[in-house]
């Protein structure tokens, strides 16, 4: 049976024995292991356990909603086969969908899972950092100040810490290299005019994804703060129902590795520094402290775009 026809078909909560037949529909052959493990992994939430009658306790129930997930990462998964990236499926789903879709406990758990892929492999960590270097770079950086920039990406990606003088340093020289910026007095701005992203913006999203990480990767993140996340990305960018029909498109699941995550722990880290009153005495302060992707408020020298 075709993927999306057997998707639409789901519209009600069923046991793991018919995740497991829906699957095999599909051409899927699974074992009751797989979606404990995906459950374990947040790949998949938990299913409600149903009362005891007379004769014992019924299986417990998987959502409509999770029938359809489990679907889906069964497709992506010849695409994204390591568990850390198929779990950004489900983060993305509540990101944009919201908790109706993916509930908040299991975007949680699933951000976990992601976050230990960076760990477990510097390869992974080098390829966010080359994604950051190439929204820095200027034409006229040198190959010394982008690998210098590289080396350091990578490490704070692998381990969530940085030291900010250095990455200030090397963000500078290939963000504003010397040879057109040095005695101008001008400033390099890039993205849109009313929300341009300066070396402060860059700075202050590292400082909060490396807040994040740490804070994720400690257990130090409950699901009412995680919860703000997708409050703060509703209200400044709205809602997004539609993207649930384009999670089941053919060429999604690549697209899914890229930014979300990043958003997420953006966000995340802004709202915890934001609680622990980080933007008192910061010399720069985000016009949109909690959105993680506002302009940043500058010292006012002049800006030069890209």
């Amino acid at each position: 049976m075709e993927l999306w026809n057997k998707i639409t078909q789901i519209t009600e909560p069923g046991t793991i024995d018919e995740l497991i037949a829906d699957a095999g529909d599909v051409g899927h052959k699974v074992t009751a292991r797989l979606v404990h493990d995906w459950v374990a992994q947040g790949l998949l939430d938990k299913p409600t356990r149903r009362p005891k009658g007379r004769r014992g306790s019924a299986k417990a129930l998987h959502a409509a909603t999770q029938r359809q997930l489990f679907l889906l990462l069964l497709d992506k998964r010849q695409q994204m086969p390591r568990i850390p990236r198929l779990a950004l499926i489900p983060l993305n789903l509540w990101f944009y969908c919201g908790d109706e879709v993916v509930p908040t406990r299991q975007a949680l758990k699933a951000l976990r899972t992601w976050l230990r892929d960076g760990v477990r492999s510097k390869d992974v960590a080098r390829e966010g950092a080359r994604q950051m270097l190439q929204q820095l770079d200027h034409p006229l950086a040198t190959d010394t100040a982008r690998n210098r920039l590289l080396r350091l990406l990578t490490d704070l990606s692998y381990t969530g810490r940085f030291d900010r003088d250095e990455l200030t340093e090397a963000a500078r020289a290939v963000f504003e290299p010397p040879s057109a910026f040095a005695g101008s007095g001008l400033r390099r701005a890039v993205g849109h005019a009313q929300a341009p992203e300066t070396l402060e913006y860059f700075l202050t999203h590292i400082h909060a994804m490396c807040t994040a990480i740490r804070r994720v990767r400690d257990g130090d993140v409950d699901v009412a703060l995680f919860a703000r996340v997708r409050l703060v990305h509703e209200a400044v960018a709205g809602a997004s129902p539609e993207l649930l029909a384009e999670a089941f498109g053919d060429t999604t699941g690549v697209d899914l590795v890229n930014g979300c995550g990043r958003n997420v722990l953006a966000i995340l880290g802004l709202e915890i520094l934001l609680a622990e009153g980080y933007w008192e005495n910061a010399p720069y302060k985000p016009a949109r402290v909690a959105a993680g992707f506002g302009h940043l408020r500058g010292s006012g020298a002049p800006t030069a775009t890209r």
